[in-house]
Order: C-alpha cells, then sequence, then structure tokens
C-alpha cells in the first residue's frame, strides 16, 4: 500500500495568524487536519474558518498544560497550577506531577470532555483526539482519552510516538529524539496495548512524523522526511502560523518557525502530491476508509 499522509496543524484557535495560515494551506492543497484548542483565544475564529471549510478535518487539540481549563478549576484541582486557576506552566512541572501521582485521573477525563463538548457545542465534528505537547505519551492521560474517544464517538486518536526513521532525519534535535526515545520505552508498549486500539475501536496511524523536527521543520528538512516516508499511514505534525503581534502575546517558543513550517509546506506539498507514487493525503475522518487494510490500525505496525 502507498502511503497515506494525514498533515496536522497543532493549535488551531490559538490566534488568528495561526487560523490564517491554516486555512491558507488547506485551500492551497498543503495540509488536510487540525486539532482546535478548546480554550484559544482564537476560538471563535477558527470555528467560523472550520465551518467555511468543510472539508478540513478537525480534531480536539486537549489541553493539561499552559493554558486555561474549561472546567470549573474548583473541579480539576489536582490539574492547576500554583495560581490554583490556569493549568501548570510548563511540561516539566506536568510530568512531575504525573509521575509523582499528584494528578487524579478521573480529574484529567472530566478536563478532556469538558473540551470536546465545547467544540461539539460549535458545531464541529469532532475528527480525532490529540494532545498539546503529547502529554498521552502516558498512561494516566491516553487511558482517559480513549475512553472518552469511545464514548463520544470520536473514531481516532493520534499515535504519539515517532519512528526511528522520522526522528533521525531532524536537524539539530539530538537531545529532543533522545527524550522521545526515552518516553517510547517506557509508554509505547502501554499504548499499543489500551483495549480501544487492542481491538480497533478507535484508530490510530502508524506514527506521527516531524515531531522531533518542530522547531526545525524547513523546506528541507520536510523535503527528506517525505521522501523517507514508508508504505503505512503516517500523521504529519506542524505549527504553521504567521509571526504577527497576537503571536507576541501567547506564550510559546514557537514563533519565526511558525511561517518557516509555513512556506514549506506550500513549496514541498503539491510537488510531493504530483511525484511520490500513490501518495493520498487524508484527515481523520477518513482513516477508516482502510481499517480492514495493513497499516490501519493495525498494532503491529504501530
Amino acid at each position: 500500500m502507498a502511503p497515506r499522509l494525514i498533515i496536522n496543524a497543532d493549535d488551531f484557535g490559538l490566534t488568528p495568524g495561526v487560523n490564517r495560515a491554516i486555512a491558507e494551506l488547506h485551500r492551497a492543497g498543503a495540509l488536510t487536519s487540525a486539532t482546535l484548542m478548546a480554550t484559544g483565544a482564537a476560538f471563535d475564529d477558527a470555528i467560523a474558518i472550520a465551518h467555511a471549510n468543510p472539508s478540513l478535518g478537525v480534531g480536539c487539540h486537549v489541553v493539561l498544560t499552559d493554558g486555561t481549563p474549561v472546567s470549573p478549576p474548583e473541579s480539576i484541582p489536582t490539574l492547576l497550577g500554583p495560581d490554583g486557576k490556569t493549568f501548570r506552566p510548563s511540561l516539566i512541572d506536568f510530568v512531575q506531577a504525573l509521575l509523582r501521582g499528584a494528578i487524579r485521573e478521573d480529574e484529567i477525563e472530566r478536563e478532556v470532555l469538558a473540551q470536546i463538548e465545547r467544540l461539539q457545542r460549535a458545531g464541529i465534528g469532532v475528527t480525532h483526539l490529540d494532545t498539546h505537547k503529547h502529554t498521552h505519551l502516558f498512561p494516566t492521560v491516553s487511558r482517559p482519552l480513549l475512553r472518552l474517544a469511545q464514548r463520544c464517538s470520536i473514531r481516532a486518536v493520534r499515535n504519539p510516538f515517532e519512528p526511528v526513521w522520522s526522528s533521525r532525519l531532524a536537524p539539530n534535535a539530538l537531545v529532543r529524539r533522545l527524550q522521545f526515545h526515552a518516553l517510547s520505552i517506557f509508554g509505547k508498549k502501554s499504548f499499543q496495548s489500551l483495549p480501544q486500539l487492542a481491538h480497533s475501536h478507535i484508530l490510530t496511524p502508524d506514527g506521527t512524523i516531524g515531531v522531533s523536527a518542530t522547531g526545525q521543520l524547513n523546506a528541507a528538512s520536510l523535503h527528506q522526511i517525505l521522501h523517507a516516508m514508508p508504505r503505512g499511514t503516517w500523521e504529519l505534525v506542524c505549527h504553521p502560523g504567521y509571526n504577527d503581534a497576537a503571536l507576541d502575546t501567547i506564550a510559546t517558543r514557537l514563533r519565526a518557525t511558525r511561517e518557516i513550517e509555513r512556506q514549506a509546506l506550500l513549496s514541498e506539498i503539491p510537488p510531493a502530491i504530483r511525484t511520490l507514487p500513490g501518495l493520498e493525503l487524508i484527515h481523520y475522518g477518513q482513516i477508516d476508509e482502510q481499517k480492514d487494510k495493513p497499516g490501519i490500525g493495525d498494532k503491529r505496525l504501530l
């Protein structure tokens, strides 16, 4: 089977400039999917763009760190940072609390459900779930995430593990590659064995590519990744946008790189469609169209 590729932009709803880039890329045929932040500052603008572009697959970008919850703060105290109103401000803080057992799984489930339902109330047919900063690498997050996907009739979830062939192509990313490799050793088997995935009630790609290249995904690195892609179904994770005044108000390390990624997608995806034999671009809502073929929800290939 030729490669099937989901090109997903995270952070939909973060700023109007991020939203504009997502809309432009989708209309140019260089983006198939985006995941929407339920409490993003430009949420309403993202909703309008999603409704105006029905061929864009829209998932829920679940935020559990570095953001504001949808749930009343008093209902999720173990998820909150020192101010008692917002999430812990960094991934390191979140992971440390998670590993100490200081975060309750039922509170994660409550907040994830609130975020999903906010999108659904806005008329979004949620195609899939993923998490900000890939927190569902950890079973304490992936378990409730998959339970809710099944409960809310969401058919797919991001595979948070990057294949070795993709991570090796990331430029200047040795530390990031080592971090994700260590997490994969401890978490990949647990993720694969979760019943929703093991029994194909929820589907997931064979892996997520471009993770290690985050912040370094230029045209050259994207070209290498695309031309190294083997058979199967993959998600390319990206963070395009415009580095404008609105982005200056957001706490993010991805600023100028958002414009670099936007240009890389515009320059590399259209020729890849023409030159890579059989390459098919899909979004997560189409992932089950070949569910009986190898590579789709096949736990041997995750």
